[in-house]
Parts: C-alpha cells; structure tokens; sequence
C-alpha cells in the first residue's frame, strides 16, 4: 500500500499523526488477512507498534505486509512501514507493527483459517518469532497455549 502524506495528515510539527499511520497499518493488514481466509475477519490486537521515525508531510508512505503466524482461528499479520522522500528517493524504515486477525464465519464465530505454508528461510524466521509473541501473549491474558 502507497499513500502519499498530506497537510490533513499532519500534527502542528509538521509529523504525520500516529493516528493515521495506524489506520492505515489496520487496512493493509485487514487486506492480508481477507485474503488468506478468502472471509470476514476481525482485528483482535495489536500486539505491538513501534514508531522508529517519523513521517513528514510530503512523504510517500509505503507499507509492507506479511502473514507471520496462523493458529487455529487467529493470524498474525506483520507491517513494516516505509517514507520515501520523494524529492531524494531515500526511503526511512519508520515503524512496525504486528497485529492478530480472527477469522469469522457467516454467523460472526471465529472459524478455522487455512494453513500457512513457510517456503524460504525468512518464513521460518518470522513463523519462530511470532509463535513465541503468541506464547507472551496469551500468558499475559492468562490463556495457555497449545
């Protein structure tokens, strides 16, 4: 997803808002997710957002999304975001975030999500890391995981 930053954008800085960088992480994510199950889903959390640096107006904001993880009825979707200064072509990793998806079914209950296959090396990577996110997570929520 490519959006380019405009003045409505922006906070009295001169910074895109976080806001809006959010929302637009949620769509491209939502996108991933819906066409993984092919189906309605929900995002249930945002486990993680970290702003590295920020987004001027006048940026070309780039987002890049991955599916890491697939449980059962949940996914994790991983976003990388990207500003390109348009007038130099030097592109800023800016942020990251990962977020979880459940897909549902006709009746809004959470239904099974098709499998994952991991093809390279960097699929068993982020497939690693975000099992152990997943594991964090739902200790803190007091949930086991199996």
């Amino acid at each position: 997803m490519t959006n380019f930053m405009m003045p409505q954008d922006a906070n009295l800085r001169g910074n895109v808002f976080g806001g809006t960088i959010m929302k637009l992480i949620d769509e491209i994510a939502g996108i991933t997710a819906v066409r993984h199950t092919r189906g309605n889903v929900v995002t249930a959390s945002i486990d993680r957002m970290d702003f590295i640096a920020p987004v001027y107006v006048g940026d070309i904001l780039r987002l890049k999304s991955s599916i890491n993880y697939v449980g059962k009825t949940s996914m994790e979707i991983g976003v990388r975001i990207e500003a390109e200064d348009p007038r130099t072509g030097q592109i800023r990793h800016t942020g990251t975030c990962f977020l979880t998806y459940v897909a549902l079914d006709e009746h809004g209950r959470p239904r099974e999500v098709p499998r994952l296959k991991l093809e390279t090396e960097e699929d068993q990577r982020r497939w690693e890391e975000a099992a152990i996110r997943r594991r964090l997570r739902m200790q803190q929520i007091g949930r086991t995981t199996s």
